[in-house]
């Protein structure tokens, strides 16, 4: 399917799961808005090598996803925005009765408050358009919990939650709202990850792999980026359309456990 002339704005896109989401709305043809709270020459360096490789337009701008005020102010830099992608996140493990109260309020922020700011500040250029697209990036673990995760596990659920809401007060025009539920995706961070838990756990890297990082991911495979891109893909095109307020798992079977 082409995209071509749709604008996509991607939260968090300079590297990981954002930059293979934002990679896979480029080829389809759209522009594409990436975004992260930097503001070095590689950053624009990533949205210039987007634009070379698939024709497209391509900037980078920089926003700090803890501050509604930023989040709102990206949307309004954009100038357009057909396609929210709201992906940023961040992560931290604590028993609840030791988790920092600003890791608390972080990720709070940067995992459910920015997708509201953006999506909020994104709907009447939709609207102005007549045609829209919301995806947010949610987690297995905005289905489902894990322990010494609360903030993380709260954050997803309320992303999750924030989606149906928005999608019934969206139903009757030509504008969907869902959620991509990932399980692990192998990102370079995870990939930097597999060194250290090799060696703490004395085992090689396909039996780290599969017997803890993956121990609750069925398919003992990590999902891809690519993968997370082609099911954003998919919910942009008109086979979609009447796909709204639901989450769509890539998580190798985790939540069907």
């Amino acid at each position: 399917m082409s995209l071509q002339g749709k604008t996509a704005v991607v939260t968090g896109s300079n590297s990981g799961i954002g930059l293979g989401v934002a990679r896979e709305l480029a080829r389809a043809g759209a522009d594409v808005v990436l975004n992260s709270f930097t503001d070095g020459d590689e950053n624009h360096a990533l949205a210039a090598a987007l634009s070379a490789e698939f024709g497209v337009s391509a900037r980078y701008i920089k926003a700090d996803m803890s501050v509604g005020e930023e989040c709102r102010g990206l949307i309004e830099a954009a100038g357009s925005c057909d396609i929210l992608v709201n992906n940023a996140g961040i992560q931290h493990v604590a028993p609840i009765d030791e988790f920092p109260q600003d890791k608390w309020d972080a990720i709070i922020a940067i995992n459910l408050n920015s997708a509201f700011h953006t999506t909020a500040a994104a709907l009447p250029l939709m609207r102005a358009k007549g045609w829209g697209r919301v995806i947010n990036i949610a987690s297995a673990h905005g289905l489902t919990a894990s322990p010494f995760k609360s903030a993380y596990v709260a954050a997803k659920h309320g992303v999750v939650g924030m989606t149906k809401a928005v999608a019934l007060e969206t139903a009757q025009e030509p504008i969907t709202c869902n959620a991509v539920c990932p399980g692990y995706v192998l990102t370079p961070l995870v990939e930097a990850q597999i060194p250290a838990t090799m060696e703490e756990y004395g085992m090689d890297r396909e039996t780290v792999i599969k017997e803890v990082m993956l121990a609750r991911q069925p398919s003992k495979e990590f999902a891809t980026v690519e993968q997370l891109g082609g099911t954003v893909v998919f919910l942009c095109s008109s086979a979609a359309a009447q796909m709204t307020g639901t989450t769509l798992s890539v998580d190798g079977g985790w939540t069907a456990l």
